[in-house]
């Protein structure tokens, strides 16, 4: 009787051993599902900048990282924030507890990229923000959820507004969109003009997707600043600048500063209006033969236009993103341990080369000032930048010792 009862037992023991390793293999398993989620502006001011094309940036690197072939579920959905945090959020929600996302990508406009940043945070998954400018996202409102991929605030007015005060500019006026995005651009540009001997003669604020800039550019001509500085972007940025072309503001002596311009802005604008623009941008389509492939296979899908910097930026930091996975063996759905792991590997992709990630989010690679061709210099479709100047990477970024972001202060 004794042996049967520890036979029982023992038989009992091994079931339940197995039910263990079953569970923990099937564990195993559902660790290899991954969910991305692109949350852009699919159908207004920003279109062009991410949106569908940001869609098929991460289609793209989804297929490119090589681990569907590995056993990998990676799925892929998207949708419109309409340009407003509400919006946005409640999506981000509904993404996170229902189809278990478990990485936000593209989040153009800086409000909704601060509030997504923080439900990333709140919720435990990963935010790569390559869509929205404001310096705040790796420093006061920094998270060891988000990393900032492409470009911000510091990084263009360090890039544009420095070299234009150094060629002469030294008196500055701005329009500036009133919302997050605009306030950082004007605030960090307004910084490094002071800080390199210039003077910001004033200010106006111009509500989002505005149409009518003749109120605004009156003002910014009455000031006599040789710099009008651009603190907007996407159609705001276009409006206001064929509107200071019929208002004579070039012509009559001021020089324009498109603080962030993208190349869908400028075909919008046309060489003949854009040319002598200068901005600064840290990915150009036709800067090497890297760049120049994987356009090629993008505008094979989107035909629109070849890839802003923005759309770029979904496709290198999602393939960044899978390599951390590879690397952990799974388990996408904890966050921070995803982003920890980004910040321990170097990056290195065909579009932004070999770089790194900061404690505070920030990705650090070389930033470009360009010039906007004239129609002449011009030899084949969407041949619009000229390069004046590369910005090191340990130049182009607001120095980490300056950091406020309170990661940097507890590592």
């Amino acid at each position: 009787m004794k042996r049967s009862v520890a036979a029982l037992v023992t038989t009992a023991l091994v079931m339940t051993t197995s039910l263990v390793f079953a569970g923990t293999a099937s564990a195993q398993t559902m660790d290899k599902v991954a969910k991305v989620g692109a949350l852009g502006d699919q159908s207004g001011l920003y279109q062009d900048i991410g949106g569908p094309g940001s869609t098929v940036a991460a289609q793209m690197a989804i297929e490119d990282s090589g681990l569907l072939a590995k056993g990998w579920k990676i799925d892929l959905i998207s949708a419109d924030h309409q340009n407003k945090p509400d919006v946005a959020v409640n999506i981000g929600k509904q993404w996170i507890d229902v189809e278990k996302v478990d990485v936000f990508v593209d989040l153009a406009a800086s409000n909704v990229g601060l509030a997504i940043a923080n439900l990333a945070k709140e919720k435990n998954v990963v935010n790569l923000n390559s869509g929205s400018a404001s310096s705040d996202l790796t420093g006061a409102q920094c998270s060891p959820n988000t990393v900032h991929w492409v470009y911000d605030t510091y990084m263009l007015a360090n890039g544009t507004g420095k070299a234009l005060v150094k060629s002469g500019g030294d008196t500055w006026f701005f329009l500036t969109a009133d919302y997050a995005f605009g306030q950082a651009l004007e605030r960090d540009t307004s910084n490094v003009v002071t800080a390199n001997g210039g003077k910001v003669l004033g200010s106006v604020k111009h509500p989002l997707n505005n149409a009518d800039f003749s109120s605004f550019l009156l003002q910014a001509q009455s000031s006599k600043a040789k710099i009008v500085g651009l603190a907007n972007a996407g159609g705001d940025t276009t409006n206001a600048i064929k509107q200071a072309a019929e208002f004579g503001i070039v012509s009559g002596g001021q020089r324009l500063a498109g603080m962030l311009l993208f190349i869908t802005d400028i075909n919008a604008l046309g060489l003949n209006v854009a040319q002598g623009l200068n901005f600064t941008e840290t990915f150009y389509w036709d800067m090497n033969d890297q760049t120049r492939a994987f356009t090629k296979r993008f505008m094979e899908r989107f035909k629109k236009n070849p890839p802003t910097m923005v759309q770029a930026g979904v496709y290198s930091s999602l393939i960044h993103y899978f390599k951390a996975l590879e690397a952990l063996g799974g388990n996408p759905h904890d966050g921070r341990a995803v982003v920890a792991k980004m910040k321990e590997l170097p990056t290195d992709d065909p579009l932004f080369g070999k770089g790194s990630i900061r404690i505070d989010g920030r990705k650090i690679h070389p930033a470009y000032l360009f010039e906007v061709k004239k129609p002449s210099e011009s030899k084949y479709p969407w041949d619009y930048y000229k390069l004046v100047a590369t910005i090191p990477a340990d130049e182009a970024w607001l120095p980490l010792e300056k950091s406020v972001c309170p990661l940097v202060k507890k590592s």
